[in-house]
């Protein structure tokens, strides 16, 4: 006999959950109790919207569910946040939420929410255990929810009475991954497709990738010559500086590559779905009939003809499909080849960074000075702002799982997933880059980092407004400035005021030893940029934007 607490606690061990991030509450003490005999890592965050991010980038970093403990009501819509990024970027995630005791349900007792309605919208399931004994079977469902077709978050509420009952229940078992593999005569199919086009490409995108199923992609684009673009905010999918890498497909694309693309007679659109902004509003292929042939390799079968109507489509993982392409080889050199060497050209002309623009603070040569001087393994996170051009573009991404940011846009993301991400790689180094309106949407959450002795650094570009809103304000209202400007703290003085290590670089020059200080110290670090406004982009100004 066992309390729900214990059983809950029981099945994630044996699922082989390592580590949790939470905010407290009364409503699932048994649980933290429960916690208190296992060796799982406990992060006690700051806001349940930040846990949640950490668990979304655990996820994203490793493939398997990212976990995340809330309390009920407020706790749980703070969450929310967490579970949108999830569902929108396909991230393995399970989020379990406290909930009101069971003989008070449907009173809208204290902090009482309806989760199944609420949730839905942005969770693959959302289920509610009323019985302990059936513990292991939920949460094991859980998982295995969370990681099959498209991957995504789970919701599992916990009546507080249920948690403190106590059962006898069936030893949990670990969920079983599963995968669907493509027919041979798909594989065949594919391999006569290629061999018949001119202008073929690949996009790829997604989950459910590895690092040796992205090496074995690699070695299968060399085998054929082909272009491959990576979808937006999932750069990390291929070597950078490889001979057929074209660039990344997403916001602000390069207009080369997306002419490519709108001219290619063959895409083959691997582990993503495409969605808005790797499409740039549906106008790279068109829906639901591309112009081009397309090829879309997709885990789940739902999604597939759902926007674009494939010539083939195949309901695959991609770990199980470039699996399957290994013995899939062109018979002579593809007509092809000139050609995927002008797009990397192009790409490597494109993510060269400007040397100069408005202030004094240039950050083109800044980004230069950071390719330089970190390793190929430094996980980079952001959230969303226009700030986040300076790493997508200039950042050459060398390297599999160094990239955590949300696909979705959601902005204060990359603090907290800078957190998860130096928690799961203490050994590595951790950049979060943030805009100044990004940053305190979770910044709270460098208490966290402190408390952990978790020493990432994090680059604030500071231009006192809200970059993006502002740009496509000064472009629709021009000189009509309206709730886009913001008042900052001190950033560097805040990191100190937390336990962490500040700077503040108002020239250029000055960036480089602050970084330096800021390694050198093993605290949290801060280095605040104050970036003059006009800079609104790597190659345009707001004045430009506002003169139309």
């Amino acid at each position: 006999m066992k309390t729900g607490g214990q059983l809950v606690v029981d099945a994630l061990v044996a699922n082989g959950v390592k580590r949790i991030a939470c905010v407290p509450g009364e409503s699932y003490l048994a649980v933290l109790d429960a916690l208190y005999d296992t060796d799982i890592d406990v992060l006690v965050c700051r806001q349940e919207g930040g846990a949640a991010m950490m668990a979304d980038a655990w996820g994203r970093l490793t493939g398997e569910p990212g976990i995340c403990m809330v309390t009920r009501g407020p706790g749980a819509t703070n969450a929310s946040a967490g579970l949108h990024v999830a569902r929108q970027d396909s991230i393995p995630m399970i989020l379990f939420i406290g909930q009101v005791q069971s003989e008070a349900r449907e009173r809208e007792a204290f902090q009482e929410i309806e989760y199944r309605r609420a949730f839905t919208e942005v969770a693959k399931w959302v289920g509610e255990i009323d019985d302990p004994a059936r513990i292991p079977e939920f949460v094991t469902r859980a998982f295995a929810v969370a990681t099959s077709g498209r991957p995504g978050p789970v919701v599992l509420t916990l009546p507080e009475d249920m948690l403190t009952r106590s059962a006898e229940a069936p030893a949990a078992k670990p969920y079983q991954p599963v995968e669907g593999h493509p027919g041979p005569a798909q594989v065949k199919r594919l391999g006569e497709m290629l061999a018949a086009a001119k202008r073929p490409i690949a996009i790829i995108g997604g989950t459910r990738w590895t690092s040796e199923s992205v090496a074995d992609f690699q070695r299968f684009a060399e085998r054929w010559k082909l272009p491959v673009g990576c979808s937006f905010r999932r750069q990390m999918l291929f070597d950078h500086l490889h001979p057929m890498y074209a660039g990344d497909v997403g916001i602000g694309i390069n207009p080369a590559l997306a002419k490519e693309i709108k001219e290619a007679d063959l895409v083959l659109l691997l582990g993503g779905r495409f969605s808005e902004m790797p499409s740039s509003g549906y106008t790279l292929m068109d829906s639901p009939y591309p112009r081009q042939t397309l090829v879309h390799v997709y885990p789940d079968s739902s999604e597939l003809g759902r926007v674009y109507r494939p010539e083939l489509a195949i309901a695959a993982s991609p770990n199980d499909f470039v699996a399957a392409l290994e013995g899939l080889a062109p018979a002579g050199e593809p007509v092809w080849s000139e050609r995927s060497e002008i797009m990397h050209a192009a790409y490597l002309k494109w993510s060269t960074p400007p040397e100069t623009g408005p202030g004094a603070v240039q950050m083109g040569q800044i980004m230069n000075w950071i390719e330089a001087n970190v390793p190929q393994d430094t996980v980079f996170t952001n959230g969303a702002g226009n700030y986040a051009t300076w790493v997508h573009r200039f950042h050459r991404f060398r390297r599999f799982a160094t990239q955590a940011a949300p696909a979705s846009g959601s902005m204060g993301y990359g603090l907290p997933a800078a957190v998860a991400a130096k928690q799961l790689h203490p050994d590595r180094e951790v950049i979060c880059f943030a805009g100044d309106g990004c940053f305190l949407m979770h910044g709270q959450e460098f208490a966290t980092a402190v408390r952990y002795r978790l020493p990432i650094i994090t680059v604030v570009v500071n231009n006192g407004i809200y970059g993006t809103i502002r740009m496509h304000q000064e472009r629709e209202y021009p000189g009509r400035v309206s709730a886009t400007d913001l008042t900052n703290p001190d950033f560097a003085a805040l990191a100190r005021a937390y336990g962490g290590h500040g700077e503040t670089v108002e020239k250029t020059e000055e960036f480089a030893d602050a970084f330096l200080r800021a390694r050198a110290s093993g605290k949290p670090a801060i280095i605040e940029i104050k970036l003059d406004p006009e800079a609104i982009t790597p190659t345009r100004t707001l004045t430009d934007i506002r003169n139309g």
